[in-house]
């Protein structure tokens, strides 16, 4: 059974979500703040910020029902926490939430793996 799972890039300007085979690492879907369609719809300046985190996190949920419908239909990503959030240099953390909700929101299952005990 092949593990989808849910990674997240985030620097001062943009964001980047995408959804890859754990198995061998193969893209499944992504969004990103550097594209048109989503980068149109904001006003930048002061960087990405909570709001543009959903809008990647709502349509990267539409391109999973599209591309991978076993994953978009309740089949689930995995989300690691400590990999995602903790171990990154800069604070991200509210924004990387707000794309898991934003997936959640969309009906996608995200499974958090939190090992902090």
């Amino acid at each position: 059974m092949v593990r989808y799972v849910l990674r997240v890039f985030v620097s001062a300007k943009h964001m980047t979500a995408k959804v890859v085979e754990g198995n061998n690492g193969r893209d499944v879907a992504s969004a990103s703040t550097v594209e048109h369609a989503l980068r149109s719809a904001f006003e930048w300046g002061k960087g990405c910020d909570t709001r543009a985190a959903a809008s990647v996190g709502e349509v990267l949920a539409m391109r999973l029902k599209t591309e991978a419908p076993e994953v978009g239909m309740g089949g689930g990503v995995h989300f690691d926490v400590e990999r995602e959030i903790e171990k990154k240099s800069v604070d991200n953390g509210d924004k990387v939430w707000t794309v898991v909700k934003a997936l959640r929101k969309r009906g996608v299952k995200v499974f958090v793996a939190d090992d902090r005990s």
